[in-house]
């Protein structure tokens, strides 16, 4: 299984399906992570957290947590 977290900078990927429960997953999806979106990683912060990627025509800021919840292909 891959995670975001897992992708490097510069590559496109589509979202698969989401993990988590409840308010924390409700929150991803507030944010436009939804399945079937195309997302490409801009920026990884030196030490890895948080991870900057673009989606819907928008740049966003996302914890390393909440990036392995994100299941991709």
């Amino acid at each position: 299984m891959n995670t975001l977290k897992d992708v490097k900078i510069g590559e496109t990927v589509k979202v698969k399906k989401l993990h988590g429960e409840g308010a924390v997953k409700r929150r991803i999806m507030d944010m436009g992570i939804t399945k079937g979106v195309e997302i490409s990683v801009r920026k990884v912060a030196p030490l890895g957290d948080p991870v900057e990627i673009t989606l819907r025509g928008y740049e966003l800021s996302l914890r390393k947590a909440d990036a392995e919840m994100i299941e991709v292909e």
